[in-house]
């Protein structure tokens, strides 16, 4: 499915090289100061550019097809659209015959019979996270004293986030890194066990970004090798707050006044310029492969604005079910 969410409910549309990429939010509430011009900053941030990024520079200039009248959300449905304008369809006419390791090309021909628009990867390309971060700008005013954050801390194993962005271009191969964002101001009492605990549907939420492959929340994996007295947060008063935040500002499930924190492990990117196998559907035979087009050395460079609003659409969902 292609929509998200319970009362601020997001559905995604458009394909990488189509006419356009956009988002509709239905239960975005009425009278919230908005106009194209507040969608910029994150749009920006998301875009390529950056050395280790692709050569593909779209305006990424949004337009309200719906939703705001006079500067103001009218509690209608609010749709957000983004032309596609910079593409170059021809080269991946041989995807076709050769589909790229570690992308999608051929699990999506098998599940739609042939019938999906391949070119860029089509409907599941990282194109259409335009959109997230747009329907993130709006989550943001909703939850306005609710901060935020996520960063790029390490790339290719190496906290140096320069030198491994270097050895890439040297090297002419992909590499991942690791996000963590962190929130502040988030209330207690967020979050529904069992299935709709908040990790549950950050985790969800996080998951539908391309190239994610894990999270962890607080200590996470590390929570494996430690004794409880000492992954215990104690609690010092009758706001709840703790002196150490193993928990990621989460028990049981529910936000717990402290900061939010969790990291996601973003893979390399598949279309690599390193040549590679693949079956080859024309000859019946596994041949060398070489990805054309345009593509991120490190699309980790470009995901923590992403991560920021997924995170903030969550939010702000679960802050609208509390108040309902």
């Amino acid at each position: 499915m292609n929509t998200f969410g319970t009362l601020f409910r997001i559905s995604i549309f458009g394909e990488s090289h189509g006419k356009w990429v956009g988002v509709t939010i239905d239960g975005c509430p009425a009278g919230i100061a908005l106009s194209e011009t507040d969608l910029l900053p994150d749009l920006e941030r998301r875009k390529a550019g950056a050395v280790g990024t692709t050569p593909r520079k779209e305006d990424d200039l949004p337009t309200f097809a719906s939703g705001v009248f006079n500067g103001h959300t009218t509690g209608a449905p609010l749709t957000i659209i983004f032309e596609n304008n910079n593409t170059r369809s021809a080269d991946y006419e041989a995807l076709r015959a050769t589909p790229r390791p570690g992308h999608a090309d051929f699990v999506l021909d098998k599940k739609f019979s042939g019938y999906n628009d391949y070119r860029g990867g089509g409907h599941s390309s990282g194109r259409l996270t335009v959109a997230l971060v747009a329907a993130g700008v709006v989550a943001m005013k909703v939850i306005s004293n609710i901060t935020v954050q996520a960063r790029l801390v390490e790339a290719g194993g190496n906290a140096n986030i320069e030198a491994a962005i270097t050895k890439a271009v040297e090297e002419q191969d992909s590499i991942g890194g690791i996000v963590e964002c962190r929130a502040g101001g988030i209330p207690v009492g967020l979050g529904e066990p069992f299935f709709n605990s908040i990790e549950s549907v950050i985790s969800h939420a996080v998951f539908a970004i391309p190239a994610i492959k894990g999270i962890e929340f607080g200590s996470g994996f590390a929570a494996a090798k430690m004794t409880g007295s000492a992954h215990n947060d104690a609690i010092v008063d009758e706001l709840g707050t703790t002196l150490s935040n193993n928990a990621g500002g989460i028990n049981g499930g529910i936000t717990n006044g402290n900061e939010l924190v969790f990291r996601v492990a973003v893979k390399p990117t598949s279309s690599t310029p390193k040549e590679q196998q693949t079956w080859n559907n024309n000859t019946g035979a596994v041949e060398p492969f070489t990805v054309k087009g345009r593509h991120d050395l490190c699309i980790a460079l470009r995901v923590p604005v992403v991560v920021e609003a997924v995170t903030a659409i969550v939010l702000a969902d679960m802050t609208l079910q509390a108040k309902g």
